[in-house]
């Protein structure tokens, strides 16, 4: 297993792990998180929430700087955030502004006891949901992220999309869709939009020897995207792309699906925050996958019958 690094720590390796164990797992800080967003006046940035959690877990200056992977952010940032995400999932945190975080009426009044439970519940209907799309014929990819659900490590990268600044938004998709290949890309001036939470322009994609030019829009913020959304934005299509592509963090209703591929409509082809998710895996953007050797072992019994005689 690769070993994380501590900034300026000159004790080398063995005070690294002896910093690295002081790290509790993201499962022991939904409690200690979700006191510090209320701690903090019941809401506050995540720089903020991740030094209160820091804090209130009573970590070492030499565990605060354990880097996550090769950096640059720190393995408690890392970890901070999928607390957060877990808790907004169970009801207790909100992000309705990008980047700071709050305690709904749920999450002042709940109990410590209650945490772990309620963390159960949600796990198992996130994976029941999975299971029903995998048996619709949507894709699952395994990716070992976190020992109670192996397919949760899309939430913390969607939680990193929607905390990005505006224009740390626009270069993600910009970096996004060259890496698949468009080309000429060209993005609808900020000030123009009337929604900072999207992102939309126009490109060009080469597929071998086939190129089309393609209407794209990414919508980041909205948990469900319904059908009104593909028909504003088939709409908005008209006159600037062959192809439309239409991208959003949240999933999309049924309805959204129907209308996307309506007979006697333009086709649009959707991509949910799972897809996205999968497109940055596979781009290698902001994610990283470590492949691991797992060996099984198991006993021969007629090796030692036949040492034996029998």
């Amino acid at each position: 297993m690769q070993r994380r690094n501590v900034v300026g720590n000159p004790l080398g390796t063995a005070s690294a792990a002896g910093a690295e164990s002081e790290l509790p797992p993201y499962t022991d800080l939904l409690w200690p998180t979700v006191q510090a967003v209320i701690g903090l006046g019941g809401s506050g940035a995540i720089d903020e929430i991740d030094a209160a959690v820091a804090e209130r877990v009573g970590l070492s200056a030499e565990a605060r700087a354990v880097l996550h992977g090769e950096g640059p952010g720190t393995e408690i940032e890392y970890r901070v955030a999928w607390a957060r995400t877990y808790l907004k999932g169970m009801g207790l945190l909100s992000n309705a502004r990008r980047g700071v975080w709050s305690a709904t009426d749920r999450g002042r009044a709940v109990r410590e006891s209650e945490i772990r439970p309620m963390q159960i519940a949600y796990t198992a209907e996130k994976r029941r949901k999975r299971m029903v799309r995998a048996s619709s014929g949507a894709q699952v990819v395994p990716l070992v992220a976190a020992p109670e659900d192996p397919e949760l490590w899309r939430e913390p990268v969607l939680g990193a999309v929607t905390d990005l600044p505006d224009d740390g938004f626009e270069r993600l998709v910009t970096a996004m869709l060259r890496a698949a290949g468009f080309k000429t890309l060209t993005t609808l001036d900020p000030d123009q939009s009337t929604d900072a939470d999207v992102v939309e322009g126009t490109g060009v994609l080469r597929v071998s020897l086939i190129s089309f030019s393609v209407f794209f829009r990414f919508v980041r913020g909205r948990e469900r995207v319904g059908a009104d959304v593909v028909r504003e934005f088939r709409a908005a299509m008209v006159g600037r792309g062959e192809k439309g592509l239409l991208v959003s963090t949240g999933e999309f209703t049924e309805d959204a699906r129907a209308e996307a591929h309506r007979h006697g409509a333009p086709p649009i082809d959707l991509v949910d925050g799972e897809g996205l998710c999968d497109l940055l895996k596979e781009h290698g953007l902001g994610v990283r996958t470590t492949r691991r050797t797992v060996e099984d072992v198991a006993l021969v019994p007629a090796f030692f019958a036949e040492l034996a005689g029998r």
